[in-house]
């Protein structure tokens, strides 16, 4: 075990040797070496191996002092960061995090798309991996069966062996449905083939692959696929029977998945006030949108005119990804030496159509820590659907790209004078998903977007804040206030925001379904869009003022994003030079 000690960089360096070793999946992720041919040890004490970590990492860096401002900065991302991971951990929330979105099941079943093919020593790496499907998912299954009885170290409130009681954590019933269904879609259960036999496919035209290693994937691929249909016939047979009819999570727990993800204690009523504040400013800018594409029209009507538009229209998934590849380097090309800094290893970004199975929406995937994978954005497309609304899309593009997490995550990867954990673990979604939905806004203002675009880059933060009325709402149980024309007084259930989304923004019923569902199995994480692009646009505006006549847009963004990640109260103290 690597020991915590010495400066600040050097503790949060010795951390992510030690984080990568004990969660080989998030080393993957973030492009760590050496980790790819193992799986998570995803039991109670697995968890509790890693709160160990979090509980010697804080302590460590209590003690550490400062040597500078950057060393200052680390200082207080890490402590916030490690602060909050022992506090989940006592709560005994990572031991039962069962969801449809992100939770382990899905980060065992991406890891493998983001591993190298390329050579027969790919190919038994992946086979390695494979081979641990089957305990990491056992040891998943038996931190779920101990938070659901509440087994002494299923909180991890002492060392997991105090005898101390946690707390019961069962998860909600619509969570394991649609789990199991994604289980039984990568074991091959429904019909199509297995995620895992058809990853191994790919390793036949590949030189060096001999017979033996391709037994020895076939083998792996079984056995993956076999873990998976073993956890969908767990869930089903055990889990859901004792699962919860109630998807609110209650202000407790929510409040502390609201510090995960947002780096920082809000006010989550005046949050809830505020987001319906900034639903109806969008609604109003929307509504003058759509009167510029159709005269007269209801952004509904305006919709379907853009739709029915050839110039926005592309059909195949082929050409989808071609159309994505090209305006994200249309965007790289415009953007870089202009607007932004973008270093010459950024100047690549692959585009990718995620595999089937998954979620909905797109997602990106940052560089390796040598840069040798590029980052990566990933699309995940309904089966079935052939025909895309690119109006609809292209603020998405910006997001998920230039100048959205692309730049901002590459710039941190290849920041110099941060450390590795700021440069590859430390991603908040307030910092990192607000910056991305502040860079859609960005593209409208930099010119970058027509009428069409603009209208659908509005559904999208119209969206956006929607899912902080109706997060904060649902977990919370809050009234629906008056004067909004919509059941008001009335408390806040799954139908009426499924119906809230469909009749308010463009959003059709599936979709509107399963984003509430996401919502209920990820507490707190959608807010963080809205929430951070409001800190960002706040700082600004503060930087603008202390600058007075000096202050410079692009100045601003490349300083903001070369101080890598973190809280948005620290970040705020970063940016404006408040840090003690």
């Amino acid at each position: 075990m690597s020991s915590l000690v010495g400066g600040v960089h050097a503790i949060c360096d010795a951390y992510v040797d030690e984080y990568a070793r004990l969660y080989p999946t998030a080393a993957t992720e973030f492009g760590i070496q050496g980790h790819d041919a193992t799986l998570p040890d995803l039991s109670p004490a697995g968890h509790e191996a890693r709160a160990e970590l979090a509980r010697r990492g804080l302590a460590a860096i209590g003690a550490a002092r400062p040597g500078d401002d950057g060393e200052r900065a680390a200082r207080a991302v890490f402590a916030e960061r490690m602060r909050l991971e022992v506090d989940l951990h006592a709560a005994g929330l990572p031991g039962s995090a069962l969801n449809a979105t992100w939770c382990p099941v899905q980060e065992v079943r991406q890891a493998f798309d983001l591993m190298p093919t390329e050579s027969s020593e790919d190919w038994a790496v992946i086979a390695a991996r494979l081979a641990a499907v089957p305990a990491a998912l056992a040891g998943y299954q038996e931190s779920l069966t101990a938070a659901a009885i509440g087994a002494p170290g299923a909180s991890g409130s002492g060392s997991g062996s105090s005898g101390a009681e946690a707390a019961r954590r069962v998860p909600a019933v619509r969570q394991v449905e649609q789990v199991i269904g994604q289980c039984r879609a990568w074991a091959g259960l429904d019909g199509g083939g297995s995620a895992f036999g058809e990853l191994v496919v790919g390793a036949e035209q590949v030189p060096g692959v001999t017979a033996a290693l391709r037994a020895d994937l076939d083998a792996g691929a079984r056995a993956a696929s076999a873990a998976y249909a073993e956890l969908a016939r767990y869930l089903r047979e055990e889990s859901a029977p004792g699962a919860t009819d109630v998807d609110a999570v209650g202000e407790d727990v929510y409040r502390l998945w609201s510090r995960k993800y947002l780096g920082a204690e809000v006010d989550l009523r005046e949050a809830y006030e505020w987001g319906w504040i900034e639903f109806r400013r969008i609604r109003d800018e929307q509504s003058a949108a759509a009167a510029r594409v159709l005269p007269g029209g209801s952004v509904r009507e305006a919709a379907d005119v853009l739709d029915a538009d050839p110039r926005y229209r592309v059909t195949g998934v082929d050409a989808f990804r071609d159309w994505l590849q090209e305006r994200a380097d249309r965007a790289l090309a415009d953007l870089a030496g202009t607007y932004f800094d973008v270093p010459d290893a950024l100047m690549r970004l692959e585009c990718l159509i995620a595999p089937p199975g998954g979620g909905s929406g797109a997602y990106y995937t940052g560089p390796a820590d040598d840069l040798s994978r590029p980052g990566r954005m990933w699309w995940n497309v309904p089966a079935g659907k052939e025909v895309f609304a690119t109006w609809r899309d292209l603020s998405t593009v910006y997001h998920e790209g230039v100048p959205g997490h692309h730049l901002q995550i590459g710039t941190a990867v290849t920041a110099p004078g941060l450390n590795r954990f700021q440069r590859l673990l430390c991603f908040i979604d307030g910092h990192g998903e607000g910056w991305a939905l502040y860079a859609e806004r960005l593209m409208h203002d930099f010119g970058f977007l027509d009428d069409g675009e603009l209208l659908g880059m509005l559904d999208k933060a119209l969206f956006r804040a929607a899912r902080v009325i109706v997060d904060i709402g649902l977990h919370l149980r809050l009234r629906i206030p008056g004067a909004t024309g919509f059941h008001e007084g009335e408390v806040w259930t799954p139908e009426l925001a499924v119906e809230f989304l469909g009749s308010r923004t463009l959003m059709d019923a599936r979709r509107a379904a399963a984003e509430i569902d996401r919502c209920l199995g990820w507490p707190g994480q959608a807010p963080a869009y809205k929430l951070g692009e409001r800190l960002w646009l706040q700082l600004r505006e503060e930087a603008r003022a202390r600058d007075g006549a000096g202050f410079e847009l692009r100045r601003f963004h490349m300083d903001a994003l070369r101080a890598g990640p973190a809280g948005l109260d620290t970040l705020r103290d970063l940016v404006l030079g408040r840090l003690s």
